[in-house]
């Protein structure tokens, strides 16, 4: 065989049937989510309340709607303390998460095997259940961690309301999510250490490479792909978040202050009868999402086209 003969990439053949395949979960998708989708886009344009809801035809409003939300003080407090609550707790569970893939990859057996039910049995707690214990662990009156914080000299953390004050609400509400969700990333992440050779490693290590050197240069390029769509999903979640702020407030204060936009679309929409603006901000939550999701999807672009 000659060396130009030799060089000749072998293309695959490429047939119709991974489209066919994947043609049950389009339709399936387009049956439980179209019509939902198509009514909230629908009725983002339109003064939708409670009228409307007893047969009184809607009024189409164009983007009314929309421009009355640019005009909400309320809306915007709202996005921005969304975005940074959703920013800074993905952003905390990746590395939570990746400390504890880390050390489950470094310890024994039994130990890794502890870890691992202990994180399955956080990560399959009920969301109800979990806020609960965690109001019960902050409650003012008999809450645990002000009786632990009161008996450090020098705290007086005596009825200390963690849930009337926005700022520690917040920090209640992150660390629960972030208790909740640091399990899937561990996971996630742990698999993809998996896959990397322990030849590759001790071979780095004799050249003389250090810990984080290590992680740096070897690791983390190896599961970069993991840790962007784990970073992706948390983004994702964390900026919809509802059920954990919704009981976290019905044990706090109803205030709109400590609303994020999962709790303020149901307020518009359940509370307010105002179904139109409730869409509207929906629409925008949507937007925001396909944002984050096209820069992940525009990476795998980038390195299909590379191959």
């Amino acid at each position: 065989m000659s060396a130009k003969s030799s060089a000749v990439r072998i293309q695959p053949r490429r047939t119709g049937i991974p489209y066919f395949l994947i043609v049950p979960a389009v339709v399936f998708l387009l049956l439980g989510l179209g019509y939902p989708l198509v009514w909230q886009f629908i009725t983002a344009f339109q003064k939708y309340g409670l009228a409307q809801q007893f047969g009184k035809p809607p009024e189409w409003v164009g983007f009314a709607n929309f421009a009355e939300l640019l005009w909400k003080g309320e809306f915007w407090a709202v996005l921005g303390r969304s975005l940074v609550f959703c920013v800074v707790t993905a952003f905390v569970t990746v590395v939570v998460g990746v400390g504890m893939a880390l050390l489950m990859n470094a310890v024994g057996r039994a130990a890794r095997l502890i870890l691992q039910i202990s994180m399955l049995l956080a990560w399959a707690m009920p969301v109800a259940a979990a806020t609960t214990v965690f109001i019960w662990l902050f409650d003012r009156r008999r809450g645990v961690v002000n009786y632990l914080l009161d008996a450090i000299p020098g705290v007086d953390m005596n009825r200390y309301d963690w849930l009337g004050n926005p700022a520690t609400f917040f920090l209640v509400a992150s660390v629960l999510i972030i208790w909740m969700s640091v399990p899937f990333v561990s996971f996630a992440v742990y698999a993809g250490l998996t896959q990397i050779s322990d030849e590759v490693m001790e071979a780095a290590q004799i050249d003389g490479a250090n810990a984080w050197q290590r992680f740096t240069r070897i690791v983390g390029p190896m599961i970069r792909p993991v840790l962007s769509i784990v970073l992706l999903l948390q983004l994702i979640w964390d900026l919809r978040v509802f059920a954990q702020i919704t009981l976290l407030k019905d044990a706090g204060s109803k205030s709109g202050d400590f609303d994020l936009l999962g709790t303020y679309i149901y307020k518009l929409g359940a509370s307010a009868n105002d179904f139109g603006m409730a869409s509207a901000v929906s629409i925008i939550v949507l937007l925001i999402t396909l944002a984050l999701s096209w820069v992940y999807v525009r990476d795998l672009i980038k390195e299909d086209e590379g191959r």
